[in-house]
């Protein structure tokens, strides 16, 4: 839908707001036996800037939001591939509902989901997933889109940088693996969501997780204490700096929330934990001080995540504000920000993700790609995977990869232009709601649920 009053409002949204100045899916469908061969097409080649990254970046930083496919957060924007219906099973066209952010609604979305919502590539099985909360009106809830007033902050940030509409997640399930696909190109084959809370290894002992086989089924179950090498360890051997800003797993909440990092075990019993920083808004006065790590992941609060089923649209508002506070920072100078949705959420989209391993890829997410080097205004059409956002930073600071998604991915060079002078940054306004991030006590409840 590129066309009508939702392309205008758009255009309208994006220039009112840039400044001049600087449930676990146990009773959904169970996996079934995958017998077609996996790609082995590599990711879509870019054109790389004439001049090496590494001489002019040296921060980089990964927002991560949650559960949103690129239709569901994205759809009508102008120049990006969304559409505004979808095929369902019984081969009907059905056209996308709006569903605000706020609203409980929640599909689910994990390995079982994947299967029949990709249905072999067909992209038709989202009316048969399940979900939890009080589904709108319609008969096929999970084909809907955010309003363009709830994203217009997103919008906005896509205008003046750089929107990726081919950002395929590296797992094809939901967020447990798809954040340490975030850390370590890699999960240990583990799919789905932990029995319990935290997610890693301040879990109870009789929690688990399960594993995925060659064909796509359910393997054992194991601890979600795992230990592989992250892109962390690669980094403290090259005297590099990294924090992982992320809700509390201490305190009067009862280990309730969770970090990637905390599913790593030499990491969480060693000396790398001191990289855990809480509460998340802590990097907005980190960067002002100039204390931007080298690398840099945010986990925010569960309201502010644009997680299904949060009652809060304080997702934009807060991705905007820790934006403006590293745009105004020392450090913007040399900086590529990435902010990422982990995982689809169960919502529909439109485009097959390319097979190319046992876990991936995984339904479409949105990408913005915020840096005075990166393009303006640019819808970048490439192929990519979350692994890439890893592979940037292997690129930048001469580090090895970690596994295959990784060394597969493309490092994202369509989104830049390193040649060019770095360009000041220029702020959202912030008197416009959503936008700006309102600071609220710690939800108490997980950044992601599933």
């Amino acid at each position: 839908m590129r066309t009508g009053r939702l392309f205008l409002f758009f255009v309208a949204a994006a220039a009112a707001l840039v400044a001049c100045g600087g449930g676990g899916s146990s009773n959904g469908p169970q996996p079934q036996p995958y017998a077609s061969s996996f790609t082995s097409v590599p990711t879509s080649p870019a054109t790389q800037s004439p001049v090496d990254p590494s001489t002019v970046i040296h921060h980089i930083v990964y927002i991560i939001q949650e559960n949103r496919s690129f239709d569901n957060l994205f759809q009508g924007y102008p120049g990006a591939d969304t559409a505004s219906s979808g095929s369902t099973s019984t081969g009907a066209r059905v056209a996308l509902q709006p569903l605000p952010l706020e609203n409980d609604y929640d599909p689910n979305h994990e390995l079982a989901d994947f299967l029949t919502s990709f249905d072999g590539g067909k992209m038709d099985g989202f009316d048969k997933v399940q979900w939890t909360g009080s589904p709108p009106g319609g008969p096929d809830p999970q084909y809907a889109y955010v309003p363009a007033a709830e994203t217009a902050p997103y919008v906005a940030l896509a205008q003046q940088f750089v929107l990726g509409d081919r950002m395929f997640t590296s797992q094809i399930d939901a967020s447990f693996s798809a954040h340490q696909f975030l850390i370590a190109g890699q999960s240990g084959k583990t799919v789905n969501s932990p029995d319990g809370y935290p997610w890693g290894c301040d879990a109870a002992q009789t929690t688990t997780v399960e594993t995925i086989t060659a064909n796509r089924t359910l393997g054992p179950s194991i601890a979600p204490c795992l230990d592989y090498t992250t892109i962390g360890d690669e980094l403290d051997a090259k005297n590099l700096s990294w924090r992982y800003y992320a809700p509390t797993l201490d305190g009067d909440l009862g280990g309730r929330l969770w970090s990637a990092y905390d599913a790593i075990k030499h990491i969480r019993y060693g000396a790398d934990w001191a990289n855990e920083v809480s509460p998340p808004s802590q990097v907005m006065v980190d960067a002002a001080a100039g204390h931007l790590a080298n690398v840099t992941w945010v986990v925010p609060d569960y309201g502010d995540s644009d997680h299904a089923g949060s009652s809060s649209a304080g997702g934009p508002g807060w991705v905007n504000s820790v934006v403006s506070a590293i745009g105004k920072s020392p450090a913007w100078s040399s900086t590529v920000i990435f902010v990422v949705w982990d995982d689809w959420g169960g919502w529909y989209d439109h485009v097959a993700p390319p097979q190319v391993d046992v876990q991936g890829l995984g339904i479409r997410v949105p990408l913005l790609v915020i840096s005075p080097y990166a393009k303006t205004g640019y819808v970048s059409h490439v192929t990519y995977e979350t692994a890439g956002l890893l592979k940037f930073a292997e690129t930048v600071f001469g580090l090895a990869p970690m596994a295959a998604a990784d060394a597969r991915a493309n490092a994202l060079d369509d989104c830049f232009n390193f040649a060019q002078a770095p360009r000041s940054f220029s702020s959202i306004r912030r008197r416009l709601s959503p936008v700006r991030y309102v600071p609220h006590p710690p939800s108490g409840l997980p950044p992601d649920r599933d």
